[in-house]
């Protein structure tokens, strides 16, 4: 079973290692949620990335990094504040969002970025 699964809509768990295949060589644009296990806003927008990854399914990937355990891609990305929300759209970084959000916010930002690159 491939853990990237996107039919599901799951919200897959990425590391260091595999970001690079999984998010900047993704055929489909990506929404990476940079959280911390400790960050209470963080455990808010959980719920909303999983329900968002069912709606976009196929469309648009959800993936998760801990910023404790994977240092290199939080520090690549300059992470200051969790949660923070990056779209990335072939390996590019389109779109940011600091802070826990409403899903109509993340939903504006995946259209809007739709929008504009396709």
């Amino acid at each position: 079973m491939n853990k990237m699964e996107t039919s599901e809509g799951r919200v897959a768990q990425v590391n260091d290692g595999d970001f690079g295949s999984e998010v900047l060589r993704s055929p489909i644009p990506v929404l990476v949620d940079f959280y911390a296990d400790w960050c209470g806003p963080c455990k808010i927008v959980a719920p909303t990335m999983e329900v968002l990854s069912k709606e976009y399914a196929g469309k648009v990937k959800f993936v998760k990094v801990n910023v404790d355990i994977n240092q290199e891609v939080a520090s690549k990305y300059d992470i200051m504040s969790i949660p923070t929300a990056m779209l990335f759209e072939n390996g590019e970084v389109k779109d940011i969002l600091v802070g826990a959000y409403p899903a109509a916010a993340y939903r504006q930002r995946i259209d809007s970025a739709n929008n504009r690159l396709g």
